[in-house]
């Protein structure tokens, strides 16, 4: 008898040594939490614990060149990732749909979600305090498991440092868990389509 695992699902993980990209990013996202004021109203009416560009700014690679900086290094991983993933790209590339800038405060998180309408998703973190919420993954079976016995391994957390990248298919459900820590916790996200 013989068993296979199938269909895996594959979380992407590079560890990024730049202090200075980390300390430019740190610099221009709370410049952007001071003077986005939509972005700040945003965070308000949604009741989000800090500030996020998520609904305000959608060119942060041309307004700003660390952004930009970013944005060529992410590309590359996204290609490496989409290869390791087994894409068939048909001879094209993904390109980055969505960069946004997350300012998370003590007691904030982000409920499970997933990126509709994206093929890549991620997020780059630039500062995170001792006891920050890490992003917690969700088994994509969870829903349809029904009946079946509890299991190991239905949430998987990881517990990110500045410098930290990850990626993942669009269509896995993920979640931030609320930050116990002191301190801003600070994050890029971002989408690539096909």
């Amino acid at each position: 008898m013989t068993s296979r695992a199938l269909f895996p699902t594959t979380l992407y993980e590079a560890a990024i040594d730049d202090a200075g990209l980390i300390e430019e990013l740190d610099a221009s996202v709370r410049a952007l939490a001071e003077e986005d004021r939509a972005g700040r109203g945003w965070s308000k009416e949604h009741g989000y614990r800090g500030y996020t560009s998520y609904a305000s700014l959608n060119d942060l690679p041309l307004r700003d060149p660390v952004f930009a900086d970013l944005k060529r290094m992410l590309d590359k991983h996204a290609a490496r990732f989409a290869a390791e993933c087994g894409m068939e790209l048909a001879g094209r590339k993904l390109k980055l749909d969505s960069l946004w800038v997350n300012l998370l405060k003590p007691g904030g998180g982000h409920s499970g979600h997933v990126h509709p309408h994206s093929v890549v998703s991620g997020t780059f973190y630039v500062a995170v305090p001792e006891g920050a919420g890490g992003i917690r993954f969700e088994d994509p079976r969870l829903g349809l498991l029904m009946a079946a016995p509890t299991r190991p391994g239905t949430f998987e957390t990881v517990r990110p440092h500045p410098g930290t990248l990850l990626l993942w298919e669009s269509w896995l459900r993920h979640e931030v868990l609320p930050h116990a820590g002191k301190g801003e916790r600070i994050s890029v996200s971002f989408n690539y389509r096909w």
